[in-house]
């Protein structure tokens, strides 16, 4: 059982700066955080960040150069580092693992709630 928590969202203030962490634990499979999603009020939830097959890194083109992803491969822990925030960043944000045959599109966490305001 593979369990997934993120946490670090809250209440900011446009330009302002968050860090959001992803944690997960419950197996040695499927349990490798890769990717930061999220989902706005009426909206599919989107690609943010993720980690490539590669070991790279991409990026949605609306936070290009202001989010950075990275994470502490011993402890299974992921970041999203989220600079000069805007009001359209507002949304829940979602950490997601590799897929696999239980889960094809990975684990996801409950989310935790961004809210930018002006």
């Amino acid at each position: 059982q593979v369990q997934v928590v993120e946490s670090g969202g809250g209440l900011v203030q446009a330009g302002g700066s968050l860090r959001l962490s992803c944690t997960t634990s419950g197996s040695s499979f499927s349990d490798i955080p890769i990717g930061w999603y999220r989902q706005a009020p009426g909206k599919e939830r989107e690609l943010v960040a993720r980690f490539t097959s590669a070991g790279a890194t991409t990026y949605a083109n609306s936070v290009k150069g202001r989010f950075t992803i990275f994470r502490d491969n011993a402890k299974n822990t992921m970041f999203l580092q989220m600079n000069s925030l805007k009001v359209e960043d507002t949304a829940v944000y979602y950490c997601n693992t590799e897929a696999n045959p239980i889960a094809p599109f990975g684990f996801w966490g409950q989310g935790t709630q961004v809210t930018v305001y002006s």
